[in-house]
Order: structure tokens, then sequence, then C-alpha cells
């Protein structure tokens, strides 16, 4: 089965960091990584561009589109890990450790994911 764990903290906390201190972040986040690779659970991961960078479509009769990503929250969508676990205990476990790598103080969301393709829902 397929989790996203999602990142998020506090973006102005993080963007704050020194190069060397978000070099070490990365580092330490890398050894996880590296560990789910080498068991092969390890998809597609991804660092978000800060929040000034976003757009956000509204729908409605006409859609708009504005600037700033509006979450109604103080931790941002900072990034996201997809990987490949056998339960949602394993994907925790992997969101543990991710966090015990992590120098920020925000927080982990597990998610099982379904992807979407034309005519047909993958769910694993």
């Amino acid at each position: 089965m397929l989790y996203a764990i999602l990142c998020y903290d506090s973006e102005e906390a993080v963007c704050a960091w020194t190069q060397e201190e978000d070099d070490a972040a990365i580092a330490a986040l890398g050894v996880v990584q590296d560990k789910l690779a080498e068991e092969g659970r390890l998809g597609p991961v991804a660092r978000l561009a800060p929040t000034t960078a976003a757009k956000t479509v509204r729908k409605g009769k006409v859609s708009m589109v504005l600037d700033g990503p509006f979450a109604e929250t103080k931790e941002q969508l900072l990034g996201f890990f997809l990987v490949d676990c056998e339960s949602l205990e394993q994907a925790i476990e992997a969101a543990q450790d991710l966090a015990r790598a992590s120098h920020s103080t925000g927080a982990y969301e597990v998610r099982p994911l379904r992807l979407f393709q034309p005519g047909r829902v993958i769910t694993s």
C-alpha cells in the first residue's frame, strides 16, 4: 500500500535557517530516505517552494487565480515523501523516523494514497 507522508512546519522558521542548518536538515532526512530506498519502499520525494511562490485557483462561476496558498493553518505543507508500506503501522514508523531526523518542530501527516488514472483507480 502506498502512503503519503506530508511534512508540515512553520515556513517562517524553516526559511530562516542558514544554508548550513538547511544542509544538515536535508542530510539527516537523507539518512532515513536512504534506508527506505534500500528497502525498495521510497517513492518520489519533493520539497515545495515557499508559499510566496504559490497560486490558488478558486472555483466559482468564474475561476479566480489568487496569490498564495491561503491555507488556514500556522504550519505550511513543506513537502512530501511517498513510501510503500505493508501496513499503516509501518508507514507511521517511517514518519516517526523522519520526525526524529528532522530539525524542525512541525508534523508529519500519514495518509493512504490512491492513484487515479483515466478509467481506473489504483489503491496499492
